[in-house]
């Protein structure tokens, strides 16, 4: 994939000081190895953020996990197997009345409020004496928490039996309930069906849908079929579906979302920066409480221009080729939103998002996941390898970043034999402590310095 030109440069740091945590906010709670990349061939950062790292502008770092106060697991999706949750779906809805009919939401859902990432404090590079902070993913943090996804779950479903009619005001007697028995003909219609709990249906439905599945081919004579409700036809769309709704001429805004590289040499990217810059400026300010002098334009371009990974291309990669890219989603002509990612041999890398403060009643954090999610399957079609969406780090400890465990199916990183495991099977671990080795297998590792390529190669031959 490199050519004879790509090569990697870096200069190690160490990881024996502790460091402030912006997680717990312990002030010296951070333990994290860390070095400056000069250059790097998007091949090496691959295999680096399938051990654990994960770089910040040009700084590269990788948490100590059994030492650090908040460990941090890599956390990654399976691009092609990613169905959309309800609440996912409704932020998508939302999004397209918004675009389509300018319909603005009454209110503010729960869990879409944009909540702040902590920044933590790492080494300085000698030569510059700045700080490298290293900044998670900027998503919409403690969107999915447990109760209120239930309470989403449940508002979400529709009875298809309408609830029983109110009494009739001959009923009520100067505001008292009268004690008589109701007249005949006035209550339940005895010839419509009993209203009936949406639990209860939904419990119906997946009965019969287990009918069908036993039943294979054939139907059984004692299941009736009826036509679907519309909750059973959303459930079908894919996030494709969603995505490409198409509004009328008339539509009342207009969105577009365009990729860029993060080269100064590109006209489209330099003919936004300033307009990019003052938007993260004004995100920073008004989300993170930063002062104009921590996220001034010099900071930006430290922190989301400069990369240390060259442009690559391959016969059977992705057309626009490897490296960082500014996914820019554009609303009537201004820059919105920006989504900071790595096109990596065999994935998608978020590193980061900044959007207009004004607009974050559009649940602009989660819309972008779900694009780059789309953008991911989107480059499997010709470069099959490249099949997962990585989201950066899952901090179980921190409430607020557990959210990344909603976009499934997703798998943690193990952080003792880099093997991945589902977040379901790593759960019940981190429920009992902070650092947890999710690999059963207590004999399993792998060799230091063994490349994903070789990794495949071994189980290959272990089948």
């Amino acid at each position: 994939m490199a050519g004879n030109n790509c090569y990697t440069i870096v200069e190690y740091f160490g990881g024996d000081d502790g460091y402030r945590c912006g997680y717990c906010k312990n002030e010296k709670g951070n333990f994290s190895h860390g070095m400056w990349s000069h250059t790097m061939t998007v091949q090496d950062y691959q295999d680096l953020i399938d051990r654990g790292w994960r770089r910040s502008g040009k700084y590269v770092y990788k948490p100590i996990m059994n030492k650090t106060c908040c460990p941090q697991y890599t956390i990654r999706c399976h691009a092609a197997k990613f169905q959309p949750t309800k609440s996912h779906k409704k932020i998508l809805k939302k999004i397209n009345k918004y675009i389509c009919k300018g319909v603005l939401p009454k209110e503010s859902e729960p869990g879409e409020l944009m909540d702040s990432v902590c920044e933590v404090e790492g080494p300085q590079e000698p030569s510059k004496g700045m700080e490298c902070a290293i900044t998670d993913i900027q998503k919409e943090e403690a969107e999915f928490p447990a109760a209120t996804n239930v309470e989403l779950n449940e508002a979400d479903v529709t009875p298809t039996v309408s609830e029983p009619p109110r009494k009739e005001p001959g009923s009520v007697l100067d505001g008292r309930a009268t004690a008589t028995a109701p007249k005949p003909g006035i209550g339940l219609d005895p010839n419509r069906p009993p209203c009936r709990k949406a639990k209860d249906l939904r419990k119906e439905r997946r009965h019969q849908k287990e009918q069908l599945k036993h039943s294979g081919v054939g139907v059984s004579s004692t299941l009736t079929t009826s036509p679907p409700t519309a909750t059973q036809t959303n459930q079908t769309k894919t996030l494709e579906d969603f995505l490409t709704a198409t509004c009328p001429d008339s539509s009342s805004h207009c969105l577009e979302v365009r990729l860029v590289p993060v080269s100064f040499e590109d006209p489209h990217f330099t003919a936004s920066y300033h307009q990019s810059v003052a938007l993260y400026t004004r995100y920073q300010m008004a989300i993170h409480g930063d002062d104009p002098s921590e996220c001034s334009e010099s900071e930006f371009r430290r922190f989301l221009c400069d990369s240390p990974l060259e442009a690559e291309y391959s016969v059977d990669g992705p057309e626009m080729g490897y490296g960082s890219f500014h996914q820019q989603y554009w609303l009537d002509g201004q820059i919105v939103a920006v989504g900071v990612i790595d096109i990596l041999p065999t994935c998608v890398s978020s590193v980061y998002l900044y959007y207009h403060p004004d607009f974050a009643f559009l649940s602009l954090g989660s819309y972008s996941a779900l694009r780059e999610i789309a953008f991911t399957r989107q480059l499997q079609k010709s470069s099959p390898k490249l099949s997962h969406y990585y989201m950066g780090f899952y901090i179980h400890s921190c409430p607020k970043m557990r959210y990344k465990g909603q976009y499934r199916p997703s798998e943690l990183l193990c952080p003792e034999t880099y093997v991945w495991v589902t977040i379901e099977q790593c759960l019940p671990h981190l429920e009992n402590s902070r650092y947890a080795r999710f690999n059963p297998n207590p004999d399993e590792a792998v060799p230091c310095f063994q490349t994903v390529d070789q990794q495949d190669e071994g189980s290959k031959r272990s089948e």
